[in-house]
């Protein structure tokens, strides 16, 4: 209703749902950084590409960070916790170390000082993951049920906000200063982090995923390991029967073609001519409101067409971008190619990612939300980005447009095993075995 404050554009106005909103450009900050803005410098040091690559291995913090969160939701930190609460306290130290990170990185030469550059990118990964988990623990309980849905959606818009300026934004500095400058300037951002942090309130009821961890070191590692990663995979079986392997499989092979093209993308657009200005405005800029057309549109598509018919529509977009870059391989550095290549593959990367948290949402057992959601989108993008680390020797190897078609040919299982998914999908949900 209009008239109600929980009703409506009002919903955007709550506390809870603008603290998220500043909490989302926290959380999409840092991960830009040490992923696809990072191969940018690396290429404009001269780095082999076949090392670029193995920075895509970054990744493997978001995919594993479900084994620390026990962690997180017990463990104090002395004298924060006291004063800000346990949720605020987490925030406040993992923002606070992700800022002094990033100044780190900024002052490295990765040139002429790779093993330390790479070991602070590391450190950035892991403590940008484990903020990840804080901030979805804080959205989870700093209101109820009804307005989950609406923090999403805000911690959505502060999310892809961070990830336009950690892009865009930090190709503009480095293009008219440095990159020093350039990620000086974001370590600054971080600040609106902690500024948040500072100022919201702390949840008054906290969820805790495990409970407490008890008993000796051995005792507490085997609980933790069952709670994170035998218990919800168990009940994904039992419940799926025959099916859970190919929908685990569908899962895994569905963003290959993505990382495989993803993370050498900077470095083919700067290798080919391109200035730093002309990739932040059309690839990171422009780029950024067609995916939230794209998002948009999966949303909508889902509804009237039905989930399974958009799993393969989803899948056969991704790949298919690649050919859109072979076709800029052979044409070199033309603005409108770069415009048209943007447009379809950032359409397809918003469309396939609404398709596929909708179709993970949708075998997800409500009693392990958070951990079987958390393996799930780890398997998601677990293999892709161990293929992506090694997309550089490929591309080293054979060049850009035999590249972009080895690219186009790793999303070909994916396609595969979203029509055998798509056809038998009412069928699987079907067989579900009841609660």
């Amino acid at each position: 209703m209009p008239g109600d404050k929980k009703g409506g554009w009002r919903y955007y106005l709550q506390k809870p749902v603008v603290v998220i909103f500043f909490l989302g450009f926290s959380g999409g900050l840092p991960f830009p950084l040490v992923y696809s803005t990072l191969t940018g410098w690396l290429e404009d040091a001269e780095i082999q590409r076949s090392t670029i690559s193995t920075f895509a291995w970054l990744g493997f913090a978001y995919s594993f960070k479900f084994l620390w969160s026990p962690l997180i939701d017990n463990v104090k930190i002395p004298l924060l916790t006291g004063w800000l609460g346990h949720r605020r306290a987490w925030l406040f130290t993992s923002q606070l170390v992700l800022g002094a990170s990033l100044f780190s990185l900024a002052v490295i030469d990765p040139g002429r000082e790779m093993t330390a550059f790479a070991t602070i990118a590391v450190a950035v990964a892991f403590l940008s993951a484990t903020q990840d988990i804080v901030i979805d623990a804080y959205r989870i309980e700093s209101a109820e049920q009804e307005l989950q849905s609406v923090l999403a959606a805000s911690y959505q818009y502060g999310y892809r906000l961070a990830v336009l300026v950690a892009t865009a934004g930090a190709l503009y500095v480095a293009q008219f200063a440095s990159w020093t400058m350039a990620y000086q300037a974001m370590a600054g951002c971080m600040g609106v982090g902690l500024i948040t942090t500072l100022f919201c309130s702390e949840p008054k009821v906290r969820a805790g995923i495990t409970g407490k961890l008890t008993g000796g070191f051995v005792e507490q590692a085997g609980r933790w390991i069952y709670i994170a990663v035998v218990e919800p995979f168990a009940d994904f079986v039992k419940r799926f029967h025959r099916w859970s392997f190919i929908l685990l499989a569908f899962i895994a092979c569905f963003y290959i073609s993505d990382r495989v093209l993803g993370i050498l993308a900077l470095p083919f657009y700067l290798d080919i001519g391109f200035s730093k200005v002309e990739v932040g405005t059309v690839a990171k800029l422009y780029g950024y409101w067609v995916s939230l057309l794209g998002i948009a549109a999966g949303a909508a598509a889902a509804i009237r067409y039905g989930l399974a018919r958009c799993i393969i529509a989803a899948t056969v977009l991704i790949v298919s971008t690649n050919l859109f870059f072979a076709t800029m391989a052979i044409a070199g550095p033309r603005i409108e190619l770069l415009t048209l290549t943007i447009s379809f593959d950032n359409f397809a990367a918003g469309f396939g990612s609404t398709i596929m948290i909708a179709f993970m949402s949708s075998l997800i057992n409500v009693r392990f939300t958070a951990t079987q959601y958390a393996l799930l989108s780890s398997i998601s993008t677990f293999f892709g980005k161990l293929i992506a680390g090694y997309s550089g020797d490929i591309q080293l190897a054979f060049g850009w447009l035999n590249f972009f078609l080895y690219a186009a040919a790793t999303g070909i299982p994916a396609i595969v095993l979203g029509v055998i998914v798509a056809r038998r999908h009412a069928r699987i949900v079907q067989e579900i075995e009841p609660e």
